[in-house]
């Protein structure tokens, strides 16, 4: 298993990086360099690649080395990968050879019996650089392989090739821990600018041979049936909530659709439940992690604000007034989400975030240190991170429940800051209850998920209409001639809201009586 963390670094850093203070003082030989050239192969259809394996021969020292990658996951730039390598003799792989380094009848000697695979492999694309490599030896005894890369991956040929440019670095755990990989990440990042990177070459070189949108990530089914730990539930649930957040990072960057967006503010407001569940549990949880991730939910939420009421919110206007008359505040109203979103970029492109990412990777990575080694530990609590996970969820899911029904108390009277209230203790319900659903009967689970979902949604609807009021009144700033239409699009806003509160009240006294399986 090759465990690696993966960091991006402008090319005009490299002089200062080559420089670090940190290179020279945990160096254990002398660095050298290596001139890399690899050649990926793959059939036309890209049958490696879709079941998430990679093939290539690299020319390196005068050798031809195959090496196969397959499976393995991506969390918060570090990259855990099966990997198989074998020395061939000509500039084509040799799966025979492969096929002996594999567990007979596996998923990936499988993978490799696919009739005439050989045959039809081809190259899709190479990669070419100049690899620098330091040797180090961690505070804490591990060894790590630093590689600084630096070249192009390039797919076609002549004038119909298409090339991207390489600048990275890449710490490969030789022994030791992985968590502090994180720790030396953090430590170079603080003189010089460096970003996670989620991306391997080889994804991006597929991304160059067959070019395809960023696809749109959505929060996992967590099965926590086999975790028995805090620490181990600590672990799965945050190290899912990052996978989401990092998964729609290209999506918001390069891509357009809204849906990145949500669904990356969804990761962050995940994550923020899953930090607040376990917060009390761990005083090792760096206190900046709570602020950190609610100034990303911050410009994440502006911008699918704006994207939400220049899309659905005015689209329901068009029924009677009709896109000639809302053109111009749409067009405001598009003006507004695209600057949003632009802010959000620079957001996610800072070293802020790169430090946020980092920091939680470590504490997933340090999880059996970190969690439950909180303030209310004595003498005959367990060790940290091995207290039992169940009584700890019950007792939490209870706490919420709660607050839930408190915050519902004269439901038909309250105000609209105190619905809101009532929507974030509705939301932290339903993710608290999503993380741990698997370890409760799916019989039970599912009447009182669908009620309080239902329940979350008009509470979203009505917070949307909310949010509606206060974006209007900012597209009519200095615009008088879109007072009108804006007065139009209010009486909509607010006949919906109105239907809205009639569902509410049905939908509450539905979930009150809905048994919690808890």
């Amino acid at each position: 298993m090759e465990i690696e963390l993966k960091l991006l670094i402008a090319p005009d850093a490299v002089r200062a990086f080559k420089r670090h203070p940190l290179l020279k003082t945990l160096a254990i030989t002398k660095p050298y360099q290596q001139q890399l050239v690899s050649t990926y192969f793959d059939t036309p259809d890209c049958y490696l690649m879709q079941h998430r394996a990679g093939l290539r021969v690299r020319e390196v020292g005068g050798k031809l080395i195959q090496t196969l990658k397959a499976g393995g996951q991506v969390e918060g730039g570090l990259h855990q990968r099966n990997e198989w390598e074998s020395e061939v003799r000509a500039l084509t792989p040799d799966l025979a050879a492969i096929q002996t380094m594999l567990k007979p009848a596996s998923k990936w000697s499988r993978l490799l019996e696919r009739p005439a695979l050989n045959q039809q492999l081809i190259p899709v694309f190479t990669t070419r650089f100049q690899r620098h490599i330091w040797l180090l030896r961690l505070p804490e005894g591990d060894e790590v392989e630093l590689a600084l890369d630096q070249g192009e991956i390039e797919s076609g040929h002549g004038d119909k090739a298409s090339r991207l440019p390489i600048s990275e670095i890449e710490l490969e755990l030789k022994s030791g821990k992985a968590g502090n990989l994180f720790a030396l990440a953090l430590a170079l990042q603080e003189t010089v600018s460096l970003s996670t990177g989620n991306i391997s070459k080889a994804e991006r070189g597929y991304r160059l041979y067959a070019p395809q949108a960023a696809s749109i990530s959505k929060a996992g089914a967590l099965d926590l049936t086999d975790k028995k730990t805090l620490a181990q539930g600590f672990q799965a649930i945050v190290g899912d909530c990052l996978r989401q957040i990092q998964d729609n990072e290209s999506g918001v960057k390069f891509g357009t659709d809204a849906e990145s967006v949500h669904q990356m503010r969804i990761g962050v407001r995940r994550l923020r439940s899953a930090l607040a569940i376990f917060s009390h549990k761990s005083a090792a949880l760096p206190l900046f992690l709570k602020a950190e991730c609610q100034w990303l939910g911050h410009h994440l939420g502006a911008a699918r604000d704006w994207e939400v009421f220049a899309g659905s919110t005015l689209a329901a206007a068009f029924d009677v007034r009709g896109p000639q008359t809302i053109a111009p505040l749409q067009k405001t109203a598009h003006d507004f989400a695209k600057k949003s979103r632009a802010d959000a970029i620079k957001v996610l492109n800072s070293a802020r975030y790169t430090r946020l990412i980092l920091t939680l990777g470590a504490c997933i990575h340090s999880a059996n240190q970190t969690v439950d080694a909180g303030p209310d530990r004595d003498a005959s609590s367990p060790a940290p991170g091995q207290a039992r996970l169940r009584p700890f969820v019950a007792a939490q899911l209870a706490r919420y429940q709660k607050k839930l029904l408190k915050r519902g108390e004269g439901l038909d009277v309250i105000d609209s800051a105190e619905r809101h209230q009532l929507r974030i203790a509705a939301k932290k319900m339903r993710y608290g209850l999503a993380f741990f659903s698997s370890l409760y009967p799916a019989k039970k689970i599912k009447p009182y998920l669908g009620a309080l979902s239902t329940l979350q949604d008009t509470l979203g609807d009505l917070n949307d209409a909310r949010v509606a009021e206060t974006l209007l009144q900012h597209c009519a700033v200095g615009r008088p001639q879109l007072t009108e239409v804006s007065g139009y699009v209010r009486s909509v806003v607010s006949l919906q809201s109105e239907g809205n509160l009639k569902k509410l009240n049905k939908q509450w006294k539905k979930f009150k009586r809905t048994n919690a399986p808890f």
